[in-house]
């Protein structure tokens, strides 16, 4: 469970819960301290925004700013719930309003997709990369730990952005792995996370276990692949929901069958790399068009996909 801070200015001491295990800590505060935070209203989530140059700004001397500000940080990181605490689908959809454990029950959209030739220069490249992950570490197995299974998400992810780079020249788009992120009631490290400039625009996160267990990422408007290499999922999250482009995932059999030139596994692999491809590089292409947009136009652009057939 988070944990729950006392009002913040309660007589030079507060006291914070976590888990059922009480702390007290003595803040040192004297009453011209307590009269700034009372006179500003820095309560509830306002307190676990602060710093020390906002309680500066207040007029509060410098010894008090710092232990405030790292009070406020400590109060912050118990309260954040972190993303590896939602063991289910069923738990997370439970914050939505939504009454199910599977992906069925998450209303559908279409995704906008990127429509790739079969002899694309980084589509091609992709495939030589993932015949050479499989010609080295084997055929992709239901118990393959989570490291090898990041080695093909990655592969496909990179061949993707430098797709999107080349048909939006004129947008700065990096990837970022193992990234934290903060949001207003989790936090936790994704995989990967794809930012335009400052913007987060897409989070993946790549699991070992069953990728039901897997989604918890909750923001304004981002998309989301949730992928355990073999199977990928994704996800829209906007201010009223979670819409998902399948009921079912995309599949991708990583088997060393595959490496056959002409074989039916070699067809089948290139087939479905294309079309986890075509997702990615639409959805990232989509989100990209709309940074810096208002949220007007962003949410015309998401209920345009809600409403096609």
């Amino acid at each position: 469970m988070s944990s729950e801070t006392s009002t913040p200015y309660t007589p030079a001491s507060t006291s914070t819960t976590t888990t059922g295990n009480e702390a007290e800590e003595d803040l040192g505060l004297d009453d011209d301290d307590l009269e700034i935070i009372k006179k500003e209203k820095v309560t509830g989530r306002a307190f676990l925004k602060m710093t020390e140059q906002r309680f500066r700004d207040y007029g509060m001397k410098g010894g008090p700013a710092v232990i405030l500000a790292d009070f406020a940080k400590e109060c912050k990181e118990k309260k954040l719930r972190a993303f590896s605490t939602y063991r289910s689908l069923k738990e997370v959809l439970k914050k939505y309003g939504i009454d199910g454990n599977g992906i069925g029950t998450i209303r559908q959209f279409p995704p906008p997709t990127y429509k790739l030739k079969d002899d694309d220069e980084e589509l091609v490249q992709c495939i030589k990369e993932i015949k050479r992950r499989l010609g080295n570490m084997g055929t992709l197995l239901a118990d393959s730990n989570e490291a090898m299974r990041c080695e093909y998400i990655s592969t496909i992810l990179h061949a993707s952005l430098y797709i999107v780079k080349r048909v939006t020249t004129d947008k700065e788009l990096t990837l970022a792995p193992q990234l934290e992120v903060v949001g207003e009631e989790s936090t936790g490290r994704v995989d990967y996370a794809i930012k335009a400039l400052e913007e987060l625009i897409c989070i993946t996160e790549g699991k070992k276990r069953k990728s039901g267990e897997a989604f918890g990422e909750d923001f304004d408007y981002i998309y989301g692949i949730v992928t355990t290499a073999s199977d990928w999922f994704f996800i829209l999250f906007t201010s009223d929901g979670i819409s998902s482009t399948s009921k079912d995932p995309i599949n991708i059999r990583f088997t060393e069958s595959a490496l056959k030139e002409g074989s039916e596994e070699e067809k089948d692999l290139c087939k479905n790399v294309k079309r986890v491809m075509e997702v990615v590089v639409g959805l990232l292409k989509d989100r990209l068009e709309c940074v810096g947009e208002e949220p007007d136009r962003k949410r015309s652009r998401i209920e345009g996909y809600r409403t096609k057939k």
